[in-house]
């Protein structure tokens, strides 16, 4: 049973650029501009008109774009929900800009080790998060730390979460890393490692959608059953000013917007490469987060009851669950 038929989220891409190498992402390594402010007012009106909920200015690293905090002002004039992930190396100079305008504020962080950590992100930064944590509880804000987990470090969970997490009061978001492209991302996670996850998600101040859980035991997408909303739920603007379709990491096509996106989105030609979400050759067995976390939540599916309690529990502690509403 479909709960919604329009887009909830939005993953604007403010540019490619980002100032670490990490070694589980490719973005970086693209040439790219910078979204321009006068594009971003129309489509954020549009985004608005469309039913979308949630934007999500990503990169690249969002906090290279000086006008962020004028990008984050605008959407949240309309009343949508705001987020950002960075890599903090330019928290602390932007902090008290950024102030009030991130719903849902994420600093990376991979490792309670700082060598480890530096290591994977390609420049030294774990210094940079700690200190932003540091700033951000000044100012009143709410940071998150997102732990991109990989087989190799579930064991260190405990460590992050009692040395940093517990102690600043923050929330601990797991974040399984997934395969795309030719991204080296380490051994596939064993039952083991699924279940360590799992058993995590329902500790204090931790978040895990258990439907991840879920959907790599069942090996991910599947093209004649297919679970995944990703055109249909999500909204991707590229900072060239383009919608792609069906999704950023599929990227089969993409449309100039030109002040348009509403008409658009609609359009017979988009909707056509919408219908057809998930079911690609290049669909089979995908477990991308950023697309199968909206897909869960607007069907009512095996998926969608075994994300909604982690969902809530998240929105809840974030307080955000007041503007779904």
């Amino acid at each position: 049973m479909l709960l919604v038929s329009h887009p909830v989220l939005c993953n604007y891409y403010l540019t490619y650029r980002c100032n670490a190498s990490c070694s589980f992402c490719d973005i970086w390594e693209r040439p790219s501009p910078y979204i321009t402010l006068e594009n971003a007012r129309q489509n954020l009106r549009d985004l608005k008109k469309l039913g979308v909920r949630v934007v999500d200015f990503t990169g690249g690293e969002p906090l290279l774009h000086r006008q962020l905090p004028e990008l984050l002002q605008e959407a949240k004039q309309l009343g949508l929900i705001t987020t950002v992930t960075t890599n903090a190396l330019l928290y602390p100079k932007q902090a008290e800009k950024l102030r009030g305008l991130v719903d849902m504020l994420h600093f990376s962080l991979d490792s309670p080790i700082a060598e480890e950590h530096d290591q994977s992100r390609g420049v030294k930064c774990f210094d940079k998060v700690i200190e932003s944590i540091a700033i951000a509880k000044q100012l009143g804000e709410r940071p998150d730390i997102l732990f991109t987990v990989f087989e190799h470090n579930v064991h260190q969970i405990r460590q992050l979460y009692e040395e940093i997490c517990l102690p600043n009061n923050l929330v601990l978001i797991l974040n399984p890393v997934f395969e795309y492209n030719a991204v080296d991302t380490g051994d596939r996670f064993s039952e083991k490692a699924l279940q360590q996850m799992a058993w995590w998600g329902k500790q204090k101040n931790v978040y895990i959608n258990d439907g991840f859980i879920q959907l790599r035991r069942d090996g991910g997408n599947h093209v004649e059953d297919p679970i995944c909303r990703a055109a249909s739920t999500t909204i991707v603007i590229s900072p060239e000013n383009k919608l792609i379709l069906p999704c950023y990491h599929l990227g089969l096509k993409d449309f100039p917007i030109d002040n348009h996106l509403y008409d658009l989105y609609r359009s017979d030609e988009v909707q056509k490469l919408v219908a057809l979400e998930g079911r690609l050759p290049a669909c089979e067995g995908c477990a991308i987060n950023c697309y199968m976390q909206p897909s869960f939540a607007v069907e009512v599916t095996k998926y969608f009851w075994r994300a909604l309690p982690s969902t809530l529990k998240y929105n809840w502690m974030k307080g955000t669950w007041k503007q779904l509403f």
